[in-house]
């Protein structure tokens, strides 16, 4: 247990132990090189909602488009269809996204 900082917020000091612990650990255990994807900042867009998030991801190798971030910095853009903005589950209402005209198609099928 750590004991409290002045000048500190609480459970600042643990934090920062905590640091410097996963840095020696990253030290001894490090990962191979060579065989992992880049993982970098990527601003993901949700197209239906207008809503962008900054967040580190994997995917940036294949994107084309890049974005101004409100930091001044341009990182890689991510256009997807579904996010937290516009789910039906975070947003608490039912929406009908038929981006590809599936919806008709398996009424035209299965019409009777």
């Amino acid at each position: 247990m750590t004991r409290p900082v002045p000048g500190l917020a609480p459970g600042t000091a643990a934090r920062l132990e905590c640091r410097a612990l996963f840095r020696q650990l990253s030290t001894v255990y490090a990962m191979k090189t060579g065989i992992h994807p880049d993982y970098r900042e990527v601003v993901f867009h949700d197209v239906t909602s207008d809503f962008k998030i900054l967040t580190r991801s994997t995917l940036a190798g294949g994107a084309k488009e890049t974005v101004k971030w409100e930091d001044g910095n341009e990182y890689p853009l991510v256009k997807i269809e579904i996010s937290s903005a516009s789910h039906p589950f975070y947003t608490g209402k039912h929406k009908v996204m038929d981006t590809s005209g599936r919806i008709d198609k398996f009424q035209r099928r299965y019409a009777r």
